[in-house]
């Protein structure tokens, strides 16, 4: 069922009565070529790709809730490809340019919004930073403009530029970053993925790995054993005890990530704003609400929930940067389980295990990296070759000194 303007009109004269379900409801095969286990935006991208770019056939998905329950409906929507070091910016820049291209290639609404972030700087060290940072994003085709304070506040003007201890100088600033929609990335990717013969099945979790002289044969799951010459682990938080039931120990600690929004507004924030002296960054839905988000929560947990201090701090940062929000009414918060890497940084990787891939370790960082990430998986999958984007997200690089310490701030997930 292909989506246009004459359907969506043609539906609503006839009563809506021709819709169908996005996706199939299968029954799991007893083998299948290839295996993702994790079914959230980077799990269903992997398999919609392996599928229209590199051909293959034969594909499942394993997602132990439902399509959306995970990270990929749990996090604050920002897409951009803002970096600085040369192992992620053009990664990055590459996940933003398929963004651009997502709803064309998907036929599906993802509500992809261009709308640009701005990342502000309070002191004259942080803005000659964020110089350096926007010249390696233009040596890699990204756009970056830095705005001094006039520049800013035309753009911006109901923030606390005089602020005692924080007063803003500037920031730089991505036009072409922005928000999508969550929702609508997985199931874009799910119904790209299904039309062409993916097997996407929902309430499957995986209880262990059937592993043969060094070679995964295939995975036990809650629906029975599904045999398969390779398999993807694409899992975000949960990779360190889904990687465990193989033997492997990730260097990888598992945290909650909260996220806010608030009761409907009417529009005032143009993109998206990030603090420059707190961990706060803020945009504003199309229904109105600001959505907002911090720091990780300091103590690893598997849960999807938060706890108040992190609220605090959050409100603290907010209130600090536009004093404006402190009437609104906070509508609701959430956690997602994000999997905080040694250094910040991702991990797209063959394993010790011969037949086993490793997809995980992208701290903040996983929903804007949704399209890479999945086909830098496939590329990696389908021909045992990193892609040319994602050659540095080795495994073994925290064994061999090659790390990417975006933010220069030390081997500890709570410091990045």
């Amino acid at each position: 069922m292909k989506f246009s303007a004459l359907r969506v009109v043609k539906e609503a004269l006839t009563g809506h009565k021709g819709w169908k379900p996005l996706w199939r409801n299968p029954q799991p095969q007893p083998d299948y070529d290839i295996v993702i286990v994790g079914g959230g935006g980077h799990g269903l991208a992997t398999a919609y790709y392996l599928a229209k770019t590199f051909g293959k056939a034969r594909i499942a998905v394993l997602e132990k809730g439902w399509i959306g329950s995970g990270n990929v409906g749990r996090n604050t929507t920002i897409v951009r490809s803002n970096y600085l070091l040369p192992g992620n910016q053009p990664f990055y820049e590459f996940s933003m340019k398929l963004w651009e291209g997502l709803e064309q290639e998907l036929n599906f609404n993802a509500m992809v919004s261009q709308r640009g972030i701005i990342n502000l700087f309070h002191t004259d060290a942080q803005r000659d930073a964020f110089r350096r940072r926007g010249n390696a994003m233009h040596l890699s085709g990204a756009d970056a403009v830095l705005l001094n304070r006039d520049a800013l506040r035309q753009k911006v003007p109901f923030l606390n530029y005089d602020n005692a201890r924080f007063p803003i100088k500037g920031g730089l600033w991505q036009p072409r970053a922005g928000t999508a929609r969550h929702d609508g990335v997985a199931w874009g990717y799910a119904r790209g993925a299904d039309m062409l013969g993916v097997d996407i099945i929902q309430n499957c979790e995986v209880t262990g790995f059937r592993i043969d002289a060094g070679r995964v044969r295939g995975v036990e799951t809650t629906r029975g054993y599904i045999g398969a010459a390779k398999v993807g682990v694409a899992v975000a938080g949960s990779s360190s005890r889904v990687m465990a039931m193989a033997g492997q120990r990730l260097p990888i600690e598992s945290h909650v990530l909260q996220a806010f929004v608030s009761e409907g507004l009417k529009p005032v924030i143009p993109g998206v704003i990030t603090f420059g002296a707190g961990h706060f960054y803020i945009s504003q839905s199309d229904k109105g609400g600001l959505v907002f988000g911090g720091d990780i929560d300091g103590y690893n947990s598997y849960a999807q929930r938060g706890n108040l201090p992190v609220v605090e701090d959050v409100a603290q940062g907010g209130m600090a940067l536009m004093p404006m929000i402190g009437r609104a009414r906070l509508l609701r918060s959430w956690g997602g389980l994000v999997d905080m890497s040694m250094d910040g940084s991702p991990i797209i990787d063959r394993t010790a295990i011969d037949g086993l891939y490793l997809n995980g370790g992208w701290c903040y960082g996983g929903f804007k990296a949704t399209p890479a990430s999945g086909f830098a998986f496939a590329h990696l999958l389908a021909t045992d070759r990193p892609h040319e984007t994602a050659t540095a997200y080795r495994l073994d690089r925290f064994a061999t000194g090659h790390v990417i310490d975006e933010r220069g701030a030390g081997a500890q997930p709570n410091l990045h």
